[in-house]
């Protein structure tokens, strides 16, 4: 599913309304959890938190002149994923997920590089995914993504 929308609210007004409370839940807990400095907005057709161009002017190397993206969150065919790029560069981060995961759901982890697909929508862990968001500042995320593109 593609959503031609020009803000965050705009693009949950779009998705059917089934998924609208959870999608809503889950750009809340991100909103409420996130450290100061991320901005909220469209990116890539999605809800995205990102490192605004003001606070890092570089942006992000594959397509210059765009916010560094740290999370999104896409309302899909089958599921709603939930990009984390924190999860995809830090591998002390990823595991640390990993391991809380099965603490706060009874099903399997549907997980690629960084992308979390939440197919039963009424089992996200918003408070997981919380306490997710608490792990990386807009400064330390520069730092490992600046480390990340150097390899």
């Amino acid at each position: 599913m593609t959503f031609e929308a020009s803000t965050p609210e705009e693009y949950v007004s779009q998705i059917p309304e089934e998924r609208r409370i959870h999608v809503d839940k889950l750009r809340t807990a991100i909103k409420e959890n996130l450290p100061l400095g991320f901005e909220e907005g469209i990116l890539y057709k999605m809800i995205g938190f990102y490192v605004p161009l003001s606070k890092y002017r570089k942006g992000y190397h594959c397509q210059p002149g765009t916010p560094l993206p740290f999370i999104n969150i896409a309302s899909q065919k089958n599921s709603v994923n939930l990009y984390h790029m924190g999860i995809y560069a830090k591998k002390e981060l990823l595991d640390w997920f990993v391991a809380e995961y099965p603490k706060h759901c009874n099903h399997k982890l549907d997980m690629g590089k960084s992308c979390i697909r939440f197919k039963k929508l009424e089992e996200i862990p918003y408070d997981l995914i919380g306490k997710l968001c608490t792990k990386i500042t807009v400064n330390e995320w520069i730092n490992t993504y600046e480390y990340a593109i150097k390899k």
